[in-house]
């Protein structure tokens, strides 16, 4: 029981103190600086090896985990070889870091007091910079480094640097980078880069380093001078480009939508499936019977991907819901091997795991427990497509493509059908004319004369 002070209790006095924290624009100061978090047990227990490094730690919350402890030599050996490209001394690279050192601390989401206060401030920093450079120098082993110099100063068999190691370990670090938990703020590579360049870059510079990197595609967004808060963000932001395309409805139009069909029963219903220009999950519409969607590509990080994604969505305010209801939208037509064997054929997905079921099985499962927003833009596509189903004329004109136009005998026996039908009532009428309208005229002499 809390002893009272001067006859009050402690917790009263305790609370009466942190008032001042509960104003509005107080707690909003606060809650804006997180944007790296803790995935709860709740999301965690479903997969739990999704959301956990495998090789390598970046950032406090997986710093010393016993698996993951043997890369911290490359680290410091990475820290070296950078140092002496940049012919700047160690300190010059403490000092911009300790400037900022706060708010890569507020980064993270209860993070500890070993890392806040006293020599957890200094290991805070050392841990910063060395992960940091650690990053830049994995980020560029196989390219041109901030300056535009090659940074072939490793040895041949390095393991981590070396063409072998960008071929077999470098794919690892790059999944580790999707992790939620194991992120840098990317204010972290900003100041490490302005100090090594001697000017700073600008925030596009930051993104479009990180985006070679993790997308290892030659597609780029369009320029920003908006820095990403860390390697996932970028990543997710770079998936999500442009806008939704707008309905072609109104809401008294189409009726409340209810779960969608999958994707072999919409092509049995009458919709085609096409596979849209570009790559953002935001390029899905429906317009005349077809349903536009982009390309995924399916492989073992896939998963990991989207997971981490959705749980950034879920814990960061104001980060949106669109991959989550990309991964819901995907998981309702995607039922079994055949609508996933349907949607690569028309090249929606690019499987490269192996089987069509393996495929339906990741989709399935990573949407489990998944929380959506009301009046999403997909929810309005899947409207449409519902009301679409719903029509009588497409789903008998559906039947009759299926039915005689999967193949040129059956087309060919559908046009013998129609010619038959239409000689057998071609004879019918010619038969039945002649009773209904009988020859009244005759020979003229059969007329008789008329009386005098």
């Amino acid at each position: 029981m809390a002893v009272p002070v001067c006859g009050r209790r402690l917790w009263v006095v305790d609370v009466e103190k942190k008032l001042d924290e509960a104003d509005a624009s107080v707690e909003v100061s606060r809650w804006q600086r997180h944007c790296i978090y803790r995935v709860p047990a709740c999301i965690k227990d479903l997969k739990p090896k999704a959301y956990k490094p495998q090789v390598v730690s970046l950032g406090p919350f997986h710093h010393g985990d016993p698996e993951l402890v043997p890369m911290e030599e490359h680290k410091r050996r990475a820290l070296r070889h950078l140092l002496r490209r940049a012919k700047k001394p160690l300190e010059e690279f403490v000092t911009a870091v300790e400037e900022v050192a706060g708010q890569l601390a507020s980064a993270y989401l209860d993070l500890g007091a070993e890392w806040r206060e006293g020599e957890g401030r200094e290991r805070f920093v050392e841990m910063m910079i060395v992960d940091g450079c650690f990053l830049l120098e994995v980020m560029r082993a196989n390219g041109l480094d901030a300056v535009g110099k090659n940074t072939g100063d490793y040895a041949p068999n390095d393991p981590i640097f070396s063409h072998h190691g960008v071929l077999y370990m470098v794919p690892y670090i790059r999944r580790d980078m999707l992790m939620l938990e194991n992120q840098l703020p990317l204010l972290l590579l900003e100041k490490l880069v302005a100090v090594e360049t001697s000017k700073p870059p600008n925030g596009d510079f930051i993104n479009r380093m990180v985006l070679r990197f993790m997308s290892q595609s030659p597609r780029l967004p369009p320029a920003s001078t908006t820095l990403g808060l860390h390697a996932l963000d970028v990543h997710r932001r770079n998936m999500l480009y442009g806008q939704y395309q707008a309905p072609n409805w109104t809401s008294r139009d189409v009726p409340e939508a209810d779960i969608i069909r999958s994707a072999v029963e919409l092509y049995e219903a009458g919709i085609r499936f096409k596979k849209s220009h570009s790559v953002s999950l935001h390029d899905i519409r429906f317009r005349h019977g077809v349903l536009t969607m982009p390309a995924v590509t399916v492989d073992d990080s896939t998963e990991y991907m989207f997971l981490n994604m959705m749980a950034f969505e879920r814990l960061h305010v104001g980060a949106g819901n669109d991959v989550t209801a990309y991964v819901f939208f995907m998981d309702n037509i995607i039922d079994s091997a055949k609508d996933v064997a349907l949607l690569s054929s028309r090249g929606i997905i690019q499987n490269a795991v192996g089987s069509d079921k393996a495929v339906a099985k990741l989709f399935n499962s990573i949407s489990k427990d998944v929380v959506l927003e009301p009046d999403s833009a997909l929810d309005a596509v899947h409207r449409e497509v519902n009301a679409y189903c719903r029509k009588p004329w497409n789903m008998w004109r559906a039947n009759l493509i299926h039915t005689y136009f999967r193949s040129p005998w059956a087309f060919l026996s559908l046009l013998a059908a129609v010619f038959l039908l239409v000689m057998t009532i071609m004879q019918t009428v010619y038969t039945v004319m002649p009773y209904y309208h009988p020859n009244n005229g005759g020979d003229s002499s059969s007329v008789a004369p008329a009386p005098m």
